[in-house]
Order: C-alpha cells, then sequence, then structure tokens
C-alpha cells in the first residue's frame, strides 16, 4: 500500500515550492482511483481532500505535517528533510518578524508617550512656569526635556539617586493631571 502511493505520487504527483504555501497533489483520471487514495491515506491517518481541475480529479493535502508524513511514508527522506529545512527557516523568519513588529510597536508607543509628556510639561511650562512643580516633579520634567527619546527607564536611571520605571512614570501621571488643570482652566 505505501508502493502504491509512492507511485500514485510519482507518475501524477507533485509539491509545490515549500517557500510559500504548502501543497502537495496527485492528480487522477477517474473519481474512484481518487477515493481509493484518499480511503489508503486514511490508514495511514492523513486525510486527503479532493476538487476538479481540468475535468481531472486532484487529491491534495495542504497542512504542513501531513505532507511531512506523506513523503515519509513513501521513502522520499531527501525531499523530506529538506521540506523540514525550509519549514525551519520560514519559522525563524517569521519569529523574527513578530519580534521586530513587536518592538516597533513598543518604540512607537515610547515616542507617543514621550511626546505627550513633553507637550504637558511644555503646558505647564508656559502657564505656571516649572517652578510651581515640586522639586520631584521638576526634576523628572527638566529630565524629560533634555532627553525626549529616552525611555522611563532610562530617564529614572539618570536620576540620582535612581528611580524605577514605575516611579518615573507615576510623576508623568502627576505632571499630567497638573497639565490636565491647566487645560481645564484655559
Amino acid at each position: 500500500s505505501k508502493a502504491y502511493l509512492r507511485g500514485a505520487f510519482l507518475g501524477a504527483g507533485s509539491i509545490n515550492d515549500p517557500h510559500g504555501e504548502y501543497h502537495l497533489e496527485i492528480r487522477c483520471d477517474h473519481e474512484s482511483h481518487a477515493q481509493d487514495l484518499i480511503t489508503l491515506l486514511g490508514k495511514f491517518d492523513l486525510k486527503g481532500h479532493l476538487t476538479e481541475h481540468k475535468s481531472k480529479q486532484v487529491l491534495y493535502l495542504k497542512k504542513y505535517q501531513d505532507i511531512i508524513s506523506f513523503l515519509n511514508l513513501i521513502g522520499a527522506q531527501k525531499s523530506q528533510l529538506k521540506m523540514e529545512n525550509i519549514h525551519i527557516l520560514k519559522e525563524v523568519r517569521n519569529d523574527v518578524n513578530r519580534k521586530g513588529n513587536a518592538e516597533t510597536a513598543n518604540l512607537d508607543k515610547t515616542v507617543q508617550a514621550a511626546m505627550e509628556q513633553l507637550e504637558n510639561i511644555h503646558l505647564i511650562q508656559k502657564y505656571q512656569g516649572l517652578n510651581s512643580l515640586s522639586s520631584s516633579l521638576q526634576e523628572i520634567a527638566e529630565l524629560r526635556q533634555e532627553h525626549p527619546y529616552a525611555s522611563l527607564k532610562e530617564l529614572g536611571q539618570l536620576l540620582d539617586p535612581p528611580l524605577s520605571k514605575s516611579g518615573v512614570n507615576h510623576r508623568m501621571r502627576r505632571i499630567k493631571k497638573e497639565a490636565e488643570k491647566i487645560k481645564e482652566e484655559n
């Protein structure tokens, strides 16, 4: 039965370039032949699907793991290994892209937050002066102005003594409240 599957694949089968979508197919002249192949695949816990193309029945597998199992089943170890290597490279590339996207999103959030903080500080400076703030708020406001693109953690490390990211965030929230009072009054 494995030899029958191997023969069917060698005679009328193909796998698309695994750099794109995974797709293995075997073209059959008769539906009964395609159904026999599906039944045979089922004995090896593989679920084939059928479609019609140019008056032929096409049996196909789309799942990566099913295609790997099929290649192993028919003794095509070189093709199986090649496909597994490409799959690993795709996974690594996708992982790197995911991490890059997350870092970009985090950077965007950091920059957006810093811009809002600078606007709040500018508002306070314009209407009542930074010296109207407590010394701890005044210190963090001046640091933010000197380091507009620093993260909260980096700002905290610039203080003497250093302050945690949470502590810097707390001070920035107090500055924001002060700026919101000014907005309401004006």
